[in-house]
C-alpha cells in the first residue's frame, strides 16, 4: 500500500514538519468530525490551500493527504446516508448494508494506520507514496520550474 522513496534533496526541518502536519490535520479532523464525513475533507482542504505556495515536498504531501480524504468522503458519506435512511425511514438492515459497513470500517482503519505511518516517516524527512494516491499526486502536483 505504501512505498517509501527519497526526494533528490533532503527536506529541511520546517518542510518535513509541515508535510507531516498535512497528515496530522486529517487525523485530527477524523477524531473531531467523525459523524460528518465532510469535516475531514474541509480541514485537509484548508491546510492544502494554506500551503499551495510551499516547497514541492510540502505541496506534494498536502495533495496526497487531500486525495485520500476525498476518497474517504465518498465512502463514508454513502455509508452515513445509508445508515440515516435505515434509522429514520422504513429501510431495513440487509446483508449488503452490513458488508458495506464492514468494508468501509476496514478501509477507514487501513487509511488511519497508513496516515499515522506516513505522518511519522514524512516528519523524519522521508518521502512516502501511497499505492493509489501517489501516482495521482504526481499527475496533479508538479515541481516548480
Amino acid at each position: 500500500m505504501i512505498r517509501q522513496k527519497r526526494f533528490i534533496y533532503e527536506p529541511g526541518e520546517h518542510e518535513a514538519e509541515t508535510a507531516s502536519n498535512s497528515y496530522l490535520m486529517s487525523l485530527i479532523a477524523i477524531l473531531v468530525g467523525l459523524p460528518l464525513p465532510i469535516i475531514n475533507l474541509l480541514a485537509t482542504l484548508i491546510f492544502y490551500l494554506g500551503n499551495r505556495r510551499s516547497t514541492y515536498f510540502v505541496r506534494w504531501h498536502c495533495t496526497q493527504a487531500l486525495l485520500s480524504q476525498l476518497s474517504m468522503l465518498f465512502i463514508n458519506s454513502y455509508g452515513f446516508w445509508w445508515t440515516v435512511s435505515i434509522l429514520f425511514s422504513d429501510a431495513v438492515i440487509t446483508s449488503t448494508y452490513v458488508a458495506y459497513v464492514i468494508a468501509a470500517v476496514i478501509f477507514n482503519l487501513v487509511e488511519f494506520v497508513g496516515t499515522i505511518y506516513t505522518m511519522i516517516r514524512t516528519r523524519k524527512g522521508n518521502h512516502v507514496e501511497w499505492w493509489f494516491y501517489g501516482p495521482l499526486t504526481h499527475l496533479l502536483c508538479k515541481p516548480a520550474k
